[in-house]
C-alpha cells in the first residue's frame, strides 16, 4: 500500500474565504515568489496499484538516465534525481528563469512488493517503476469449537 498523505485537500484555511485569505494569497501569488514557492515541489509522479502489481510514473525532464538513483529499502522506495546547471555564457540577460537545478527526492512507503523482480525504465523524461507484489500465499482458515 501506498502512504500518501493529501495536505491541502483539507486545508481549512483554503476553504475559508476571509480578507486575511486572500491578501495572503495574492501576496505569494506574485510572479516574484514563484521559484520559491514552487521549488520544494521537486517532480510529479503517479501512482497505480494493479492486483499483481503496483506501478509509479514520474515526470523527470531534462534529467539524464545517468542522474537517476532508485532504492528500495525497508519497504521504502527512494527516487533521487539531479539536473545540474550548465552555465555556458555568463553574460546572459535572463529576465525570468524558472527551471530549477539540484537534487530532488521523493519517497514512498509501498509494502508486499517482490524486490527481486522490481523493474524500472526511462523513455521521454518519463521514469516508470514497475513492482511486483508478493505472490499471495494460501490463508489456512479453521474453524475453532467452543467447549
Amino acid at each position: 500500500m501506498f502512504g500518501m498523505v493529501p495536505f491541502k485537500r483539507n486545508n481549512s484555511l483554503e476553504k475559508r474565504n476571509d480578507y486575511f485569505n486572500q491578501l495572503f494569497n495574492n501576496f505569494f501569488d506574485d510572479d516574484f515568489f514563484a521559484p520559491m514557492i514552487t521549488f520544494g515541489n521537486a517532480f510529479k509522479v503517479d501512482l497505480k496499484e494493479t492486483e499483481n502489481e503496483y506501478t509509479i510514473e514520474a515526470d523527470l525532464p531534462g534529467i539524464n538516465k545517468e542522474a537517476i538513483d532508485i532504492d528500495y529499502e525497508n519497504n521504502y522506495l527512494t527516487i533521487r534525481a539531479k539536473r545540474e546547471e550548465t552555465i555556458e555564457n555568463e553574460n546572459n540577460n535572463y529576465v525570468r528563469r524558472e527551471r530549477s537545478y539540484g537534487e530532488f527526492k521523493r519517497r514512498f512507503y509501498i509494502d508486499n512488493v517482490n524486490e527481486e523482480k522490481i523493474n524500472a525504465s526511462f523513455k521521454n523524461g518519463v521514469l516508470k517503476i514497475t513492482l511486483p507484489k508478493l505472490e499471495k500465499s494460501k490463508v489456512h482458515k479453521r474453524k475453532i469449537d467452543i467447549h
